[in-house]
C-alpha cells in the first residue's frame, strides 16, 4: 500500500506540474515586430506616377557598406531600418552610382564620386510596445520627420503619408520622395 500512496502522490505532482506548465512559446514569423520606414519614389513632374531610381545605392552616413539589396539597383521604393537606440537615423541615397574597373566608386560618370548623393535624416521618438511573452517588445516610431539638406539634390521634395507621422507597421508607405 505504501508504494501505491507514493505512486499516487508522484502521479499527482506530475499531473499538477504538467497542467501548470505552459507550452514553449515561439514567436511566429507572422507577428509584426519593429517596423521599418517605407519610402516610395515619384515623378516630380507628374506626382501621381511612381518613378524608378536607376543605379541606386543606400548606405549609412557612418558606414561605407551598402544596405543589403540596395547596391546599384533599380527601384521605386525602399525599406529602411531605423535605429531603436537613438532618435535619429541618416542615410546616403545615391542615384547613378557606378564603380570603375578596380571596384572603387567611379568619379568620371557625372563629376560626383559614386553618383549623385543626397543625405536624408529621419528624426523620431521611440516607444516600446509589448507584443507577447514569446515575442517580447517591439519599437514603434512617433513624430517621424524626414529632412533633406538644401543643396544640389536629385531628390527635389518630400511628402509624409502617415496621418500622425508615426511608423507602427509596414503595411503602407510612410513617405513619398519626388525626383
Amino acid at each position: 500500500m505504501k508504494h501505491y500512496k507514493i505512486l499516487a502522490i508522484l502521479f499527482g505532482i506530475f499531473t499538477i506540474m504538467t497542467i501548470g506548465c505552459e507550452p514553449d512559446d515561439i514567436c511566429p514569423e507572422s507577428t509584426p515586430t519593429t517596423p521599418s520606414l517605407i519610402i516610395r519614389f515619384y515623378d516630380i513632374s507628374n506626382q501621381e506616377n511612381k518613378k524608378n531610381v536607376f543605379k541606386f545605392r543606400i548606405q549609412g552616413v557612418d558606414n561605407d557598406a551598402p544596405l543589403p539589396n540596395y547596391n546599384i539597383v533599380t527601384t521605386d521604393s525602399i525599406v529602411l531600418p531605423l535605429k531603436t537606440d537613438a532618435t535619429s537615423t541618416q542615410y546616403k541615397l545615391h542615384e547613378d552610382y557606378t564603380y570603375n574597373d578596380n571596384g572603387t566608386p567611379d568619379d568620371t560618370s557625372d563629376d560626383t564620386i559614386g553618383g549623385n548623393e543626397d543625405i536624408i535624416t529621419i528624426n523620431y521618438s521611440t516607444e516600446e510596445v509589448y507584443v507577447s511573452r514569446a515575442c517580447g517588445y517591439k519599437t514603434i516610431f512617433k513624430n517621424v520627420t524626414l529632412t533633406i539638406p538644401k543643396t544640389d539634390n536629385w531628390i527635389q521634395s518630400k511628402e509624409s503619408l502617415t496621418e500622425n507621422q508615426s511608423v507602427e507597421d509596414e503595411t503602407a508607405a510612410h513617405f513619398k520622395l519626388f525626383h
